[in-house]
């Protein structure tokens, strides 16, 4: 399952599983997601984000099992308003093993899940 990171990472997420449900924290608008961290410019392929990020949403002893996949975004022109690298950029999904050490909610990924409408759901099934 570990795969290599793509480079530029501008995002990325945490996969929790239990059974056929994943763990979900409230974002900003209100929704459910994932748990999400911008990687800063330094970190190219995000891997280092990915392991603090995920020693401060697990309880020790957090297992990060490697990269599922990712979302490319390609914006050749992009705005001045748009916040990742260009002309590419990706956001990870990273598979890890634990217990959430944060508030959140266990997610069903079944027909009907909320989640359904996120870019990354698809890769749920690599």
């Amino acid at each position: 399952m570990a795969g290599d990171s793509p480079t530029p990472t501008g995002l990325v997420r945490l996969l929790l599983r239990r059974g056929d449900d994943v763990f979900c924290v409230p974002r900003e608008d209100g929704r459910i997601d994932l748990p999400t961290r911008a990687v800063p410019a330094a970190d190219h392929d995000g891997s280092l984000t990915a392991r603090r990020f995920a020693s401060e949403v697990l309880a020790s002893p957090a297992v990060i099992e490697g990269v599922v996949g990712y979302v490319r975004n390609v914006v050749p022109e992009p705005t001045s308003d748009y916040p990742w690298p260009s002309p590419r950029a990706h956001f990870t999904v990273w598979a890890v093993r634990g217990e959430p050490a944060v508030d959140g909610q266990w997610v069903s990924t079944g027909v009907d899940s909320p989640l359904r409408d996120r870019h990354w759901f698809a890769l749920l099934g690599a």
